[in-house]
């Protein structure tokens, strides 16, 4: 039997697998598992490449998704361009080869709502999904700020820095971090939600809730809020396709 899964850390909420699963039911592929690899720390990746019986492919998740890397035998123009890697293959021959997804997922579900008046973007929070948010925007001719904790080289705003000035001038604000992830609903970034304008987009790649805190706080003050639900779905097709697994 082939074998797919979704490598990450404290995973059991999953998208994918949930996802996988009821795609191989529905559409009547047989011969195929969907598994997490929840797994504490990345020096256990290979083990699980060396014992999983069958393995063609993964997706990658928090923490992972460029710790992953020094692991692959091959990466993706793309993905490595953009520095972080969601999707893996694995040939015929054992080689591991890094893809990222995130980036169409993210395009397709951002661009039917960009007018020509989003110019400027704020990136909350600055791991592996952020990675593909900016290089999608930037390729968009849209202008990227990364907010974080802490200053650090290619941060823009800390939190503590970002006025409500800041807010207003930046129309696109895209949240990357797992703040107000189910169950922790009341949890959002603290920024100056108040300087939200109906001008304004703001886009959270958390999926459950399908309305976050943040989004809430946007949809206040009339801006056009989208949640993660339909890039997820789009880059785990990506996903699928790469992989390109003979259906039984």
């Amino acid at each position: 039997m082939d074998k797919l899964g979704l490598l990450g850390k404290n995973i059991s909420y999953s998208f994918s697998r949930s996802y996988f699963r009821e795609k191989f039911e529905k559409e009547n592929i047989n011969n195929i598992s969907y598994e997490n690899f929840d797994i504490e720390n990345i020096l256990l990746f290979p083990s699980i490449i060396k014992s999983t019986k069958g393995i063609k492919g993964l997706n990658v998740t928090i923490p992972y998704k460029q710790d992953v890397m020094p692991y692959l035998d091959k990466i993706n123009k793309k993905a490595k361009a953009i520095g972080a890697v969601n999707t893996i293959r694995v040939t015929k021959k054992g080689k591991l080869v890094g893809y990222n997804t995130d980036c169409y997922g993210f395009k397709k579900s951002i661009v039917p709502y960009l007018e020509p008046h989003h110019k400027s973007a704020l990136i909350l929070g600055t791991g592996g999904a952020s990675k593909a948010v900016v290089f999608t925007l930037e390729k968009l001719n849209i202008e990227c700020h990364y907010v974080s904790r802490t200053a650090s080289k290619g941060i823009s705003f800390t939190y503590d820095s970002l006025t409500e000035d800041d807010v207003k001038q930046h129309n696109v604000i895209v949240n990357c971090t797992p703040l107000g992830t189910f169950p922790n609903v009341e949890e959002c970034p603290n920024i100056a939600y108040n300087a939200i304008t109906a001008d304004h987009v703001l886009f959270d790649l958390i999926y459950n809730p399908s309305e976050t805190k943040f989004l809430k706080l946007g949809k206040k003050k009339n801006a056009t809020i989208v949640n993660g639900s339909k890039m997820l779905e789009l880059q785990a097709e990506k996903a699928w396709k790469i992989w390109d697994l003979k259906q039984i």
